[in-house]
Protein backbone atom coordinates (compact mmCIF):
# COMPACT_ATOMS: atom_id res chain seq x y z
CA UNK A 1 0.00 0.00 0.00
CA UNK A 2 1.26 3.45 -0.86
CA UNK A 3 1.40 6.43 1.47
CA UNK A 4 0.25 9.96 0.60
CA UNK A 5 3.59 10.84 -1.06
CA UNK A 6 3.38 7.86 -3.44
CA UNK A 7 6.11 5.96 -1.56
CA UNK A 8 5.58 2.62 0.12
CA UNK A 9 5.09 3.14 3.84
CA UNK A 10 8.37 1.45 4.67
CA UNK A 11 10.31 3.91 2.51
CA UNK A 12 8.91 6.85 4.44
CA UNK A 13 9.82 5.19 7.72
CA UNK A 14 13.39 4.58 6.56
CA UNK A 15 13.68 8.19 5.39
CA UNK A 16 12.39 9.41 8.76
CA UNK A 17 14.75 7.11 10.68
CA UNK A 18 17.71 8.20 8.57
CA UNK A 19 16.95 11.88 9.12
CA UNK A 20 16.54 11.34 12.84
CA UNK A 21 19.88 9.50 13.04
CA UNK A 22 21.68 12.17 11.00
CA UNK A 23 20.26 14.92 13.20
CA UNK A 24 21.53 13.34 16.43
CA UNK A 25 24.31 15.28 18.13
CA UNK A 26 27.81 13.94 18.70
CA UNK A 27 30.72 15.47 20.61
CA UNK A 28 33.68 16.50 18.46
CA UNK A 29 37.05 18.01 19.27
CA UNK A 30 37.68 21.12 17.23
CA UNK A 31 40.65 23.44 17.66
CA UNK A 32 41.39 21.98 21.08
CA UNK A 33 37.84 22.39 22.38
CA UNK A 34 34.84 20.09 22.46
CA UNK A 35 31.48 20.92 20.98
CA UNK A 36 28.40 19.12 19.73
CA UNK A 37 27.44 18.92 16.06
CA UNK A 38 24.94 16.82 14.14
CA UNK A 39 26.08 13.49 12.75
CA UNK A 40 25.17 14.91 9.34
CA UNK A 41 27.67 17.77 9.75
CA UNK A 42 30.32 15.44 11.20
CA UNK A 43 29.95 13.04 8.26
CA UNK A 44 30.18 15.76 5.61
CA UNK A 45 33.15 17.36 7.38
CA UNK A 46 34.98 14.02 7.45
CA UNK A 47 34.33 13.40 3.75
CA UNK A 48 35.52 16.88 2.75
CA UNK A 49 38.59 16.68 4.99
CA UNK A 50 39.40 13.20 3.69
CA UNK A 51 39.24 14.40 0.10
CA UNK A 52 41.44 17.37 0.93
CA UNK A 53 44.00 15.04 2.53
CA UNK A 54 44.13 12.84 -0.56
CA UNK A 55 42.00 9.98 0.76
CA UNK A 56 40.95 8.51 -2.57
CA UNK A 57 38.04 6.63 -0.98
CA UNK A 58 36.49 9.96 -0.03
CA UNK A 59 36.89 11.51 -3.49
CA UNK A 60 34.06 9.64 -5.30
CA UNK A 61 31.68 10.36 -2.41
CA UNK A 62 32.66 14.02 -2.40
CA UNK A 63 32.37 14.32 -6.19
CA UNK A 64 28.91 12.69 -6.11
CA UNK A 65 27.83 15.16 -3.44
CA UNK A 66 29.17 18.06 -5.47
CA UNK A 67 27.36 16.82 -8.59
CA UNK A 68 24.15 16.48 -6.62
CA UNK A 69 24.34 19.91 -5.03
CA UNK A 70 26.78 21.68 -7.36
CA UNK A 71 23.99 23.38 -9.30
CA UNK A 72 23.05 25.22 -6.11
CA UNK A 73 24.03 28.83 -6.74
CA UNK A 74 24.89 29.36 -3.08
CA UNK A 75 27.41 26.52 -3.15
CA UNK A 76 28.97 27.77 -6.38
CA UNK A 77 29.21 31.33 -5.08
CA UNK A 78 31.34 30.21 -2.13
CA UNK A 79 33.90 28.37 -4.26
CA UNK A 80 37.20 30.23 -4.41
CA UNK A 81 38.74 30.79 -7.81
CA UNK A 82 41.12 27.98 -8.69
CA UNK A 83 44.66 28.60 -9.83
CA UNK A 84 46.49 26.93 -12.70
CA UNK A 85 48.25 24.71 -10.14
CA UNK A 86 44.85 23.65 -8.76
CA UNK A 87 43.69 22.75 -12.27
CA UNK A 88 46.81 20.63 -12.84
CA UNK A 89 46.25 18.75 -9.57
CA UNK A 90 42.60 18.13 -10.46
CA UNK A 91 43.65 16.89 -13.90
CA UNK A 92 46.13 14.43 -12.34
CA UNK A 93 43.57 13.16 -9.82
CA UNK A 94 41.01 12.60 -12.57
CA UNK A 95 43.60 10.72 -14.63
CA UNK A 96 44.43 8.50 -11.63
CA UNK A 97 40.76 7.77 -11.03
CA UNK A 98 40.42 6.72 -14.68
CA UNK A 99 43.51 4.53 -14.29
CA UNK A 100 45.68 6.62 -16.58
CA UNK A 101 49.31 7.41 -15.92
CA UNK A 102 50.75 10.90 -16.12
Amino acid sequence: MKGQSGNPRGAENIKTLLNEALNELVAVTDHGGRRKVSKRKAFITQIVNGGAKGNFRAVPILLAMLREFGADAALQATEPASTEADQQIIKRIRARLRGEEG
